[in-house]
């Protein structure tokens, strides 16, 4: 019994040394980023392992000096672009979610073989389609059309909602179905209710994919700079003929991205392993 016990210690130190060597490789790039965005010495190279001095003047920076790089206008349009899309996908995924989780109708299985087939094609072999369909339609370089991209994309991605509905017991629709409830009824008055993981997860993986997102809208936008979002917007500071003036405020900017989405994932970090994991009880 006591050999047991100690190869059990032996098998905990091992995973606990193994996991904190992976958090500090995980935590290297995010720290040199911090250190890096309160650099004194302009440009990405420096002969040292630390800069040689600290300033705030790259934070202050980003929103004084808007007329090349507009980091302001672009926060605020990554942000109006996230909240969107986290409400019309968070809808979008839960209402298909459940539609195939609780209901059976003739090719079921087949839109959910569709669906699963096409979310294995990553998004950007049809953005060229996409572009010319949004021009034809007259949302070209226009944030309702990421809007739309991101909230339909989310779409496909309904798996671990679906499964999370699956572990509802469908004794709790038998019974409202019995008090004359509707399925429009028992879906936001009983099953919503009680699905405060998945909900929260849905919202949150929407929210987060404007601001990570650069293909689509670099694509969409192109040339029109009041338009972007941040992560095409940092993108054009790390050009060649930028990079030496702006890293530092690249880091800046970078480092302040962060924030939201950090904030909002401490708050609701239990809902999200929840909803990963699954499982649904009565509350």
């Amino acid at each position: 019994m006591a050999s047991k016990n100690r190869s059990n210690q032996m098998a905990n130190t091992i995973i606990y040394v193994v996991l904190s060597v992976m958090s500090v490789i995980w935590l290297i790039p995010i720290v040199w980023l911090v250190i890096r965005s309160f650099q004194a010495e302009k440009g990405a190279w420096i002969t040292t392992v630390l800069p040689q001095g600290y300033t705030l003047n790259n934070y202050t920076r980003l929103f004084t000096e808007t007329a090349q790089f507009n980091y302001p206008r672009w926060f605020i349009n990554t942000f109006l672009v996230a909240v969107f899309t986290c409400l019309f996908a968070t809808l979008l995924v839960l209402m298909i979610s459940y539609t195939f989780s609780r209901l059976r109708f003739k090719s079921r299985k087949l839109y959910m073989n569709i669906g699963l087939i096409l979310g294995m094609f990553p998004g950007f072999m049809t953005m060229i389609a996409v572009y010319h369909i949004l021009k034809a339609i007259g949302l070209y370089q226009s944030h309702i059309s990421l809007v739309l991209m991101y909230s339909t994309t989310a779409s496909l991605s309904y798996f671990i909602a679906k499964g999370f509905f699956d572990t509802i017991p469908r004794a709790l629709d038998e019974a409202a179905t019995i008090d004359g409830a509707t399925r429009n009824q028992i879906f936001w008055k009983i099953t919503l209710p009680i699905s405060k993981p998945i909900v929260i997860y849905t919202a949150l993986t929407s929210f987060l994919a404007p601001w990570v997102d650069f293909i689509f809208a670099s694509v969409i936008m192109k040339d029109n700079y009041d338009k972007y979002t941040l992560a095409v917007g940092l993108y054009r500071m790390l050009e060649r003929e930028n990079i030496y003036e702006y890293f530092t405020r690249f880091c800046a900017g970078a480092v302040l991205v962060s924030i939201p989405i950090t904030i909002l994932f401490i708050f609701f970090q239990k809902y999200y392993v929840s909803g990963v994991t699954g499982g649904a009880t009565k509350g």
